[in-house]
């Protein structure tokens, strides 16, 4: 079995009387991708910044790669590539500076501080604006030069706060390849992000935050479980000229049957369910171009979870 990269246990911590954190209990294990989701305000980057050793945690325990990052903080940080939400980079280096002078600060020599740097950068997509001020940078691109930073020291473990934010389409296929690869190495990759549609993309797990406290395993499989709405397109005509067939061959009422632009949206109660109605549509001939779930299993889970918490 793959060893636990991450592991929480009972993790609290408030500031003043606002409770960011309540208790977290989570693994993350090393060769996988994990997803940490939830709304604003439910303890994410609180989290992450205990997991990298800047937060002091007020109860519970943690262990990054078996080390305490209290009793050990340096020990942590030498194996932790740690990705804030926003770069803060200094802004009047450019972009190899950045990733060369961060390779010294870990304690690289120049020259594989330098070598590092070349290769982060075109791993990144970022050689053609090696020379360029990270002041100058986009959203978009100070995200990738965070993520090359994180990468510098070649750490077994990384903490991603919303690494695809204000990544264009390309950027964002770029990263899931990327993570893919660095899970594939047998890194630990947890990572947070609001954009769920790219977390269904590339992670192995998912861990659920709500109001500081992660989401017991058995409310996440029961929520996973509830029904989901499916877009149905036929090829040879439109949503409306759609409806009927459809519906008389799911011996549904059509008057009751929606319509979202080209597609028929029909709500099955599970996935064996929907698989079942694909089935019947296909055999009765009907030339069905798209059959999908409206969200993704992760989308439909949160937001199934955000919708039942007391």
């Amino acid at each position: 079995m793959t060893s636990p990269g991450i592991v929480a246990t009972g993790v609290r911590r408030s500031f003043g009387n606002v409770h960011a954190v309540r208790d977290v209990t989570l693994q993350a294990r090393a060769g996988a991708v994990t997803g940490l989701v939830g709304p604003n305000g439910s303890g994410k980057t609180t989290l992450l910044l205990m997991l990298a050793s800047l937060l002091a945690p007020d109860g519970g325990t943690l262990r990054i790669g078996g080390i305490d990052p209290m009793a050990d903080p340096a020990g942590v940080r030498g194996i932790v590539g740690w990705m804030p939400d926003a770069l803060g980079a200094w802004p009047s280096l450019t972009a190899r500076e950045t990733l060369e002078m961060t390779g010294r600060l870990y304690g690289l020599d120049a020259a594989r501080s330098r070598q590092g740097a070349e290769r982060l950068l075109a791993e990144v997509a970022l050689a053609d604006l090696a020379d360029t001020p990270a002041r100058v940078f986009s959203r978009g691109q100070k995200q990738r030069l965070g993520l090359a930073r994180a990468l510098v020291h070649d750490p077994s473990v990384l903490l991603l706060d919303e690494p695809a934010s204000g990544l264009d389409p390309q950027a964002r296929i770029d990263l899931r390849v990327l993570l893919r690869r660095l899970a594939a190495d047998g890194r630990t990759v947890l990572i947070s992000s609001h954009i769920l549609s790219e977390l269904e993309e590339v992670v192995d797990d998912a861990v659920f935050l709500l109001d500081g406290a992660t989401v017991s395993a058995e409310r996440v499989d029961a929520a996973a479980r509830r029904g989901r709405t499916w877009r149905i397109r036929l090829a040879d005509r439109d949503a409306t000229a759609s409806v009927l067939p459809i519906a008389q061959t799911l011996g549904l009422d059509a008057a009751l049957v929606p319509i979202d632009r080209r597609d028929v949206l029909v709500a099955f109660t599970s996935d064996a369910t929907a698989a079942s109605a694909l089935a019947a549509l296909t055999a009765a001939g009907l030339p069905v171009a798209e059959f999908a779930a409206t969200t993704g299993l992760i989308e439909h889970t949160f937001l199934d979870l955000e919708g039942g918490r007391s």
